[in-house]
């Protein structure tokens, strides 16, 4: 029953899709990230379907891409925008390490927060109107993998504070066997990539995998570790990477 409830808190923190109240116990909590990837199994299933009736239903090609790029934010509540943004202003204040953490816990919005959101969905508009509905097959499963490479870092990655939501996620979690299911949704991941399409598939995780190496490296050397804020920040990074990665590949493999 406990796995359960472990997967109504998965949705319930990292979603604003409905749950029933449960309370948040220590036994609760320690598979919590086993089910994170499966919001990502949401997100990418709703931007499959979009893609497919979309445009019937908005009959505009720019209105059907801006509800394309906004189901993921409208899914998960931006959470993991909050975290990029955040991490946006402390990383580019060029402070030392201990103040671009207090940046990270400032509730107030800095000037290359507002910044870098305008950029990110500039060019997510830009990105996912060149999105088909073949590759947006491969792109799916990259919501997936996203949270599973998250969830990896969380029980893996050093912590750049004892305190915070990743910190105690990270201490309820059993690491083995979270770490373990994270792996393999990862396989899943790269599998189903590959059968959607061989070329798109490899290349889309690959460019999730050189993401997930740039977050460990830019979380160790400016904050010691990684933090909830930081989780955001390599999720939405990795997200649009890919599908950076998938439409120019796309375009020059034509």
């Amino acid at each position: 029953m406990n796995i359960l409830y472990s997967m109504v808190i998965a949705f319930s923190m990292y979603s604003k899709i409905p749950m029933p109240t449960v309370e948040w116990t220590k036994e609760r909590m320690r598979y919590v990230f086993c089910f994170f990837p499966l919001i990502g199994a949401v997100t990418g299933g709703l931007m499959i379907l979009w893609t497919r009736v979309g445009l019937r239903i908005t009959g505009n090609e720019n209105l059907n891409t801006a509800i394309l790029m906004l189901i993921p934010v409208a899914v998960t509540g931006g959470i993991h925008l909050d975290g990029f943004l955040d991490t946006s202003d402390a990383i580019n204040s060029y402070k030392t390490m201990d103040e671009k953490l207090a940046i990270l816990k400032d509730s107030h919005s800095g000037a290359f927060a507002i910044i870098m959101g305008l950029c990110y969905f500039v060019l997510s508009f830009g990105a996912y109107s060149a999105v088909t509905s073949d590759t947006m097959m491969v792109l799916a499963e990259g919501f997936v993998l996203s949270r599973a490479l998250s969830g990896l870092a969380v029980v893996t990655f050093k912590m750049a504070k004892k305190s915070g939501l990743a910190a105690s996620f990270s201490d309820m979690a059993q690491k083995r066997v979270v770490g373990c299911v994270m792996i393999l949704y990862v396989i899943l991941c790269f599998l189903l990539m590959i059968m959607a399409d061989p070329v798109l598939g490899l290349i889309c995780f690959l460019a999730a995998v050189l993401v997930f190496i740039f977050y460990r490296k830019m979380s160790y050397q400016k904050f010691g570790g990684i933090t909830g804020d930081l989780a955001g920040f390599f999720l939405q990074v990795c997200e649009l990477v890919m599908v950076l990665a998938v439409v120019i590949a796309s375009n020059l493999l034509r």
